[in-house]
């Protein structure tokens, strides 16, 4: 379930970050709240896009060899942990906290909160190998 839960989020993660490298001011237009944070800035929102293109490539090398891309989730879990931090705080510090804590919810703060947990979920365990003691 875990690794099919990093692949879902990892094509969801990669359509966005391809949407920001290709079409950047589509994307500024289309998010909900992109423009109450300031003019459009084609260079910074690919930049965003080539990082949530790195954090979907290890969420789908997690879903292929969960072992193996650990760290590489990890690193990117403490990036979109970093990213809905600073987005909390400019909406406290904002004239809507709630309303803009809200709005960035299913974008910003649950991808964070659901990597992370993927990050830090234990591995799962080997399934024990019958044992072929007293077959004949």
């Amino acid at each position: 379930m875990i690794r099919i839960l990093a692949g879902l989020l990892a094509v969801f993660l990669g359509v966005t970050a391809l949407a920001q490298l290709i079409a950047p001011l589509s994307w500024y237009d289309a998010v909900p709240g992109v423009v109450a944070t300031g003019p459009f800035n084609a260079h910074f929102v690919r930049d965003i896009g080539a990082a949530y293109l790195t954090v979907a490539g290890s969420l789908a090398a997690f879903a292929w060899r969960p072992r193996l891309a650990r760290p590489a989730l990890m690193a990117s879990a403490t990036f979109l942990v970093v990213h809905a931090g600073i987005h909390l705080f400019d909406a406290v510090c904002g004239a809507q906290p709630l309303s803009d804590t809200v709005r960035d919810f299913a974008g910003v703060h649950l991808m964070a909160l659901i990597t992370l947990g993927l990050a830090l979920a234990p591995e799962p365990r080997s399934r024990p190998q019958p044992s072929l003691k007293g077959a004949v």
